[in-house]
């Protein structure tokens, strides 16, 4: 028997680097884009304005963007985890 949540909220699998901060933003990412994908599909089937739409997902990204700066996603591509200059 399919749980309704794991049909409603799909997961996909992680293949990158396994770091928590990495995961988490992952879990978060995927929760964006399954939001996004509603809020579309409530604006093309004439549930919410254009407008409303945009203004939702707007939202969605700055929760996003916050997510990434929390985690520091993306800061110092070249810095080990240690702390050391990787070569």
């Amino acid at each position: 028997m399919v749980n309704k949540d794991d049909f409603l909220y799909p997961r996909g699998r992680y293949y990158g680097q396994v770091k928590p901060e990495n995961l988490v933003f992952n879990a978060n990412l995927q929760e964006f884009a399954q939001r996004v994908s509603y809020v579309c599909n409530l604006e093309t089937g004439g549930k919410i304005s254009p407008d409303e739409a945009y203004e939702q997902i707007k939202g969605l990204w700055k929760q996003l963007k916050h997510t990434k700066k929390e985690l520091k996603i993306g800061e110092n591509p070249f810095q080990a985890s240690d702390g050391d200059a990787e070569i």
